[in-house]
């Protein structure tokens, strides 16, 4: 499912980042140095549901890939703007539809 991601991803002209992410279930942390040893570790981003997807994937025999948008910066502060949230989400959404069927 990766690979058909990165490739739907490809034809779409998308910038792409392929790598680890740390769910949790806190938006706002209270450990600031929490983002920092993620960033050290590689993880490339934070989110609330992967966990629990792969979690019941595995459980079930499926399979299972998390395909997401980066709308905040949590370091820089930076927000994506509504407008390219909404063409960025539609991106999102058409990728793993290719993997999925693929």
């Amino acid at each position: 499912m990766l690979e058909a991601a990165a490739k739907a991803a490809s034809t779409r002209d998308v910038k792409t980042h392929i790598g680890g992410i740390y769910s949790s279930d806190v938006f706002y942390d209270e450990r600031p140095d929490l983002n920092e040893q993620m960033v050290r570790h590689g993880v490339l981003g934070v989110e609330m549901e992967a966990a629990e997807l792969y979690t019941l994937a595995a459980r079930y025999g499926r399979r299972a890939l998390a395909v997401l948008t980066v709308s905040d910066h949590l370091l820089s502060g930076e927000a994506l703007p509504s407008e390219d949230r909404e063409k960025s989400f539609g991106d999102m959404v058409e990728i793993a539809l290719e993997a999925a069927f693929n």
